[in-house]
């Protein structure tokens, strides 16, 4: 279970001013963070298409698990850039974002103006939809037709949320502006931009390694990082003791703290995934690079224990499905059945 904050010591309001010292962005240290992510990236992938090419797909397959990860780390540097987090300068930020996201399959600016939303209204019932994981509370739930019922524990299968459903994300729905196409060309020319470099990269991928490499390097190795890449924003927000409140009710440093959780991964773990698991850190201020997050909970200790998750505890958060507005608490499916069943009786 997350633990929670303790109220006054924590002083809420004041986090963001504390925080504000953190967000210079450092130039030759994230010059060097994106060089020790892309090095092995490239290493590994050569590796992996000389192994498929030399019959060996076996090893290809394997080796996608690392590229995966570094797949993933490279994306937290597109995530930084986002947030104008990574370089001093903003045109610097959105150009690296845009290349990086050629390799991550995301469209740059799409991603941006909808992980923003995100941020500005993130544990807000009032406000759920855009870059967010669907969620209803148990009021909705009871009150929803069972079509729309069966249709919400589809949608929240584990099969659903973290296999079938990033692949769709990533491979699929991102090559439109989904959400955003009444928003002029701009979302448009990031689609289209990030469409137009993977063909560009895809073609040249198969011209100079044939199929095999494509088939078992190139798309094993985003579909895994898809996956990881979605059950870390899901543990992020999707814990027990998380916090949504109504509109009236609803304060931005407040759900950022208590909202996004401290998931405490090992440090392995945590270097690959860019120190994302400090997600209340980054939810408060999100112009810190990641590479100083560690650094916000060595000087700040009291941040430690807020919302923490440990990898073993993470694996119970996958049953949690619906918001219960009376306990202030995300239940179970069974949890609710059982609920329903004492109302009844």
């Amino acid at each position: 279970m997350a633990t929670q904050p303790s109220g006054p010591t924590l002083g809420l309001k004041s986090w963001r001013s504390v925080l504000a010292a953190y967000q210079h962005p450092d130039t030759l240290h994230s010059v060097r963070e994106l060089i020790v992510t892309l090095v092995p990236l490239v290493l590994i992938w050569s590796a992996a298409w000389v192994a498929a090419s030399s019959g060996h797909s076996w090893l290809a397959l394997l080796l996608a698990v690392p590229a995966a990860g570094f797949l993933v780390r490279l994306f937290m540097v597109q995530h930084d850039c986002g947030h104008h987090a990574f370089f001093q300068t903003p045109a610097v930020n959105d150009w690296v974002g845009r290349i990086v996201g050629i390799l991550t399959m995301t469209p740059y600016d799409c991603w941006r103006s909808e992980h923003a939303v995100h941020h500005a209204t993130s544990g807000n019932l009032d406000r759920r939809g855009t870059g967010a994981v669907e969620t209803m509370t148990v009021e909705e739930y009871r009150a929803a037709s069972p079509l729309k019922q069966l249709g919400y524990r589809l949608y929240r299968h584990p099969l659903v949320l973290f296999a079938f459903g990033p692949a769709f994300v990533f491979f699929v729905q991102q090559r439109l502006p989904v959400g955003l196409m009444k928003q002029g060309w701009r979302p448009w020319l990031s689609a289209m931009g990030t469409n137009l470099g993977l063909a560009l990269g895809l073609t040249a991928l198969v011209w100079i390694g044939g199929w095999k490499p494509l088939v078992f390097v190139h798309l094993p190795s985003l579909a895994i990082a898809a996956s990881i890449g979605v059950w870390l924003f899901y543990v992020q927000h999707q814990f027990e003791q998380t916090y949504w409140a109504r509109r009236g009710q609803w304060e931005l440093t407040e759900a950022a703290l208590q909202g996004s959780s401290h998931y405490d991964l090992p440090p392995v773990l945590r270097w690959m995934t860019g120190n994302i698991g400090v997600h209340h850190v980054h939810h408060v201020s999100s112009r810190i690079p990641f590479y100083r997050l560690q650094t916000v909970l060595r000087d700040h200790p009291e941040l430690r224990d807020v919302s923490r998750l440990s990898l073993v505890e993470s694996i119970r958060c996958v049953g949690l499905t619906l918001w219960d507005e009376a306990s202030q608490k995300l239940i179970s499916f069974n949890q609710f059945r059982r609920a329903e069943r004492l109302i009844a009786n």
